[in-house]
């Protein structure tokens, strides 16, 4: 028979290796910090200047080499979203040439419906463009991407409903960048100094440190329209970086909102049912010797 000292005993160990591999990987990993984004916790939502702010950094930069095949011209009207009007999207749409074999020509301008035009025509341009790598498609790469907590922290995350590890990881990459490797870098397995192979750059975040993408943010790079009562929006690589990481949870997860509203709702009609029946059994027992 197990005694209650040997079946703790037991689940501690159990545990312990669990998390080893993963204590393991946090101290090789770099740290990164958790940012504060309006879409975050249980009643988070999207900030639509944000979004605007963040589509204008991936149009004049991302776009030029990274696609985004899932999302269409129109999605950036939908509710909830950057709140583009639809006369807009439309004019928007019409500035792109679109391949099209029923038209004249092979291409036609743009409409609504399309999706968002490839900067490349084939998957081999894209990597001759680009020293021999894929630059990923942008559609969902916020919720492809994230950060690792070392146990047992990962456990508050239940907690709190985070889920933007991807938003953070994006925005810890864009300001990453070293123009020379730092002499903090980590050294080889065989304890040679680290050395950055010809045509990458040194980024503290990305994994191996090694990047074939060049720093694509600068400050300064991009002026922002700020409206009329509308405080100014500093002009630097953090806040770039900022605004298309939220930009780019939009496009990974556009029904964000929605979704934590459908959840809220959930929970509370849980707990009225549960009180509901908890009053049903008392109502019920009530008379009965137990």
């Amino acid at each position: 028979m197990f005694n209650t000292k040997t079946i703790l005993a037991t689940v501690a160990i159990l545990a312990g290796l669990a998390g080893m591999p993963a204590a393991q990987a946090a101290e090789e990993a770099p740290h990164i910090e958790k940012q504060s984004w309006s879409f975050a916790g249980i009643f988070g939502t999207y900030d639509q200047n944000q979004l605007q702010r963040g589509f204008q950094v991936f149009r004049e930069v991302c776009s030029s080499c990274h696609s985004a095949r899932l999302i269409s011209f129109r999605n950036l009207a939908e509710e909830g979203g950057p709140g583009f009007s639809e006369e807009q999207v439309k004019a928007l749409a019409a500035e792109y040439d679109i391949a099209d074999s029923t038209a004249d020509g092979g291409t036609r301008k743009g409409v609504a419906a399309d999706r968002w035009p490839s900067p490349f025509a084939t998957e081999q341009d894209a990597r001759d463009a680009n020293g021999g790598a894929l630059p990923p498609d942008f559609s969902v790469l916020a919720k492809a991407r994230g950060v690792h907590d070392a146990f047992p922290f990962w456990i508050f995350n239940y907690f709190t409903g985070y889920s933007e590890g991807g938003p953070d990881y994006i925005h810890a990459l864009l300001n990453g960048y070293h123009e020379e490797v730092p002499e903090s870098a980590p050294h080889n397995a065989d304890g040679t100094p680290f050395e950055l192979p010809e045509g990458k750059y040194y980024n503290d975040y990305f994994p191996g440190h090694a990047i074939g993408m060049a720093p694509p943010l600068q400050d300064g790079q991009i002026s922002y329209e700020v409206a009329e009562g509308e405080a100014a929006v500093p002009l630097t690589v953090d806040q770039y970086s900022k605004d298309v990481a939220a930009f780019m949870m939009w496009m990974a997860e556009p029904g964000l909102v929605s979704r934590k509203q459908t959840g809220f709702a959930v929970l509370l009609f849980l707990v009225l049912f549960a009180g509901l029946m908890y009053g049903t059994k008392r109502k019920i027992w009530a008379g009965i010797e137990h």
